[in-house]
């Protein structure tokens, strides 16, 4: 009997180990506010320090003009209206901008958050409300794996974008001026190797940091 109660003893730890295993694991994948204001905080290039006015940054008028123009010509614009020249363009001008990519899960087939995911979401609400990032312009990404065919997963990436923009507007009351949605179906792989590992399916998050033309 001593023995028997032993195995049972060790079993129900083991049982137990392995449930905060799980737990610890599915909370490391969270990314966390601080996280998300960290990745998207624009780099600054010093220049000199002033003795009363601190610290100087550098910034290209002429580049900075340009990407004001960019802003302005794909805000308000649906994300289903953007053809793929409009799609390319996005993807080259934040190809160098700070960015983060978030592995968000939908409900399958469709473009509703899953319960696993919202944490991740919610905590990128509260970054893009930090004073920090606040009324810089973003522009949201859907990216999808490489199964099923283009026209589908074009789609479905477009209206996860959507669905990301959708609950940052209503639960954190961010403008939709400040949020470009952009779906790229399975055409950008993070992991070309694996197309149809998880990290292909995400969100990228990239900050124009151009609060001239973003909304207030």
């Amino acid at each position: 009997m001593s023995g028997r109660r032993n195995l049972t003893a060790i079993l129900s730890l083991l049982t137990i180990g392995a449930a905060l295993s799980i737990g610890m694991a599915r909370a490391a994948e969270d990314v966390t506010e601080d996280q998300i204001i960290r990745a998207l905080a624009p780099a600054r290039k010093p220049l000199t320090r002033g003795l009363s006015v601190g610290p100087q940054t550098q910034t290209d008028p002429a580049a900075f003009a340009a990407e004001g123009q960019f802003v302005q010509k794909f805000r308000n614009r649906a994300t289903r209206s953007l053809s793929a020249a409009e799609r390319e363009e996005i993807a080259a001008v934040v190809k160098d901008k700070p960015k983060i990519d978030l592995e968000i899960n939908f409900d399958y087939n469709s473009a509703n958050i899953s319960a696993r995911s919202l944490p991740s979401v919610q905590a990128l609400g509260r970054a893009l409300s930090n004073p920090d990032l606040k009324g810089s312009t973003f522009v949201v990404a859907g990216h999808t794996d490489a199964a099923g065919g283009d026209t589908y997963n074009q789609d479905l990436s477009e209206r996860r974008a959507d669905s990301i923009k959708r609950y940052l507007v209503e639960k954190f009351g961010i403008a939709g001026t400040d949020l470009v949605t952009v779906g790229y179906g399975k055409t950008k792989l993070k992991d070309p190797a694996n197309p149809l590992a998880e990290v292909n399916r995400r969100v990228q998050v990239a900050n124009m940091d151009n609060k001239a033309t973003a909304s207030k």
